[in-house]
């Protein structure tokens, strides 16, 4: 179970040289795919790595990684890991509800873990906690998350924590 939500995470934790790959695209697929075998048309870091360019590129919504996807480039497509099909060799993108589906069924937690920078490196780790904008509704407090970075500004893991618990969270992120 994922240490961040309830869903399936990653078998074992990234060892040091997965985590330390310059490829994101590798690193990702490490990660177990929460979707259903049949139907699937889109490797999962094809669209892991579709929904990160679009949000580096403002998009702020599913429907807005969508919309940056559709009309993307062939050559943009093939870096994103998006394969050839048809008999003219056509990529095509991920829809935006087979993102929102993606994103909402992956493990927060093993994405952290994965892409996280491992801290045995750096001279010092700082850690804070902030609560994520326009999260709090009527019924639920707001998002609050603890995150660890490095002295060059990498980010070591990022936990979701209640806001009182900060401190106790402290040793669970600065493991990880």
């Amino acid at each position: 179970m994922c240490r961040q939500s309830a869903t399936v995470c990653l078998v074992k934790p990234p060892s040091r040289r997965q985590r330390e790959l310059p490829d994101v695209g590798v690193r990702l697929s490490v990660l177990p795919d929460p979707r259903d075998r049949r139907g699937r048309r889109h490797a999962l870091a094809s669209v892991l790595l579709t929904a990160a360019c679009a949000v580096l590129a403002g998009a702020r919504s599913y429907l807005a990684i969508g919309q940056w996807a559709r009309p993307a480039p062939q050559d943009t497509l093939a870096r994103l890991g998006f394969y050839p099909r048809g008999s003219f060799g056509v990529r095509l993108p991920a829809s935006a509800s087979t993102v929102r589906r993606v994103l909402v069924g992956v493990c927060p937690g093993g994405l952290a873990d994965l892409l996280g920078q491992e801290p045995a490196d750096s001279e010092s780790v700082a850690v804070d906690g902030k609560s994520a904008r326009g999260s709090r509704t009527d019924t639920e407090l707001a998002a609050h998350f603890l995150s660890a970075v490095t002295a060059t500004g990498r980010t070591v893991s990022q936990l979701r924590v209640d806001s009182v618990a900060e401190l106790p969270a402290v040793a669970w992120v600065c493991s990880a």
